[in-house]
């Protein structure tokens, strides 16, 4: 097996247990922790919210780290501080330990989701990591489809504590064995690190331009994803249409990837990611038009927007700025997004009682400026070419 495809299934497959034993876990678990230790579910969520804010933090030292030693010991280390995280959420009692359990897990997150894989594979394949890139992306955009049915029946079979134990005892022991033997290591593919892009690097006007773009991303899939049902009723979907156009969103967001990984693998990053901006919009610009019979129209073009987008996050530093420095730049280009990220569901909601269906509106306007700045930045920038 070549040392690519070792690291996309080991990180494909590690990124799916990580984010499905983390970020996913509180859709399910919320109510019932609540319940449990007397708390409101919006508490549980603030509380995540709080550890996706830690994770944004520590992310520039974890690529710094990942840039000077490669990302097995640092994969391997979030994977053992996920799963503390989880068995001290399993024994929490009460809200000071609930926050000490996602302490843990948002310092996980920061030095183990993406942003540490896309750098551990610009460590391994410098400019040639985008296919990498991609592939992982592919197979850890299942996370939510096996992770929600499985904590679901955790929780149904064990109870939230127990659900939590599983998953802490599936961090480690699956995780270290992707991270650390299946991962090819540095001294396999150090001749493959590339040279930066010809000319001299764009500055940090280009750095202010792209943390814009990936706060937007943030925003936009974190606002939908927490209100998208709701959303669509109010544009006069029914029930049935609903979970229909819910359940369409993974497989939108899937076969983006796969255009990415084949035609569009052709072009520059910055190309895709400026189709990718423009998907929003569109499908806002139907639901608006047209109402509950675009509902379905929106969360396919929404859905594919979001997951190329998702791919833009690892290859569109790699290609303006190179494979020198890369993970440290990617944590640094990632608080911007962890924090819109964070802020989205309450700030949307808000837009949401006031305006109606009609706060769409703002998403596809930042869409469009998000659009703007990729065009700047496509004409200021060293060009990647095809």
């Amino acid at each position: 097996m070549n040392p690519k495809t070792r690291a996309v299934l080991a990180l494909g497959l590690a990124q799916t247990m990580a984010w499905g034993g983390s970020y996913y876990i509180p859709a399910i678990l919320a109510a019932p922790i609540a319940r449990e230790l007397g708390l409101t579910t919006p508490i549980v969520f603030a509380v995540f919210s709080g550890a996706l804010l830690l994770s944004a933090l520590v992310g520039p030292v974890s690529g710094r780290l990942i840039d000077r030693h490669g990302g097995h010991w640092v994969l391997m280390a979030s994977n053992l501080v996920m799963s503390a995280g989880l068995l001290l959420l399993s024994a929490a009692q009460g809200l000071p330990t609930l926050i000490l359990a996602w302490a843990f897990l948002g310092l996980g997150m920061g030095i183990g989701l993406y942003e540490a894989a896309f750098a551990t594979l610009a460590r391994l394949f410098g400019a040639d990591a985008r296919g990498p890139i991609t592939g992982i992306t592919l197979l850890a955009g299942f996370a939510s489809t096996v992770a929600w049915p499985f904590t679901t029946l955790l929780e149904a079979e064990l109870g939230w504590r127990g659900a939590c134990l599983i998953w802490a005892g599936i961090m480690p022991v699956l995780g270290l064995a992707l991270n650390g033997v299946l991962l090819p290591r540095q001294a396999v593919a150090t001749a493959r690190v590339a040279p930066a892009p010809a000319g001299p690097p764009p500055g940090f006007g280009a750095l202010v331009l792209l943390a814009f773009v990936f706060a937007v991303a943030g925003f936009t899939s974190s606002a939908m994803g927490a209100h998208l049902p709701g959303m669509l009723g109010l544009a006069g979907a029914g029930a049935a249409t609903v979970v229909l156009a819910g359940a369409l969103l993974g497989p939108a967001q899937v076969a983006a990837r796969l255009l990415e990984f084949g035609l569009l693998r052709r072009w520059s990053p910055l190309v895709s990611a400026t189709l990718a901006n423009a998907l929003h919009p569109l499908g806002v610009a139907a639901l608006l038009l047209w109402g509950a019979p675009a509902a379905i129209l929106f969360v396919l073009l929404h859905g594919a927007g979001n997951g190329m987008l998702t791919v833009s996050r690892g290859t569109l530093p790699l290609a303006l700025f190179g494979a020198a420095g890369y993970g440290a730049r990617a944590g640094w280009l990632a608080i911007p997004a962890r924090f819109s990220a964070a802020a989205a569901p309450a700030l949307f909601g808000l837009m949401l009682e006031w305006w109606g269906v009609a706060a769409m509106g703002f998403t596809a306007g930042l869409g469009l400026a998000a659009m703007a700045a990729l065009l700047v930045l496509s004409r200021a920038g060293p060009s990647p070419g095809r």
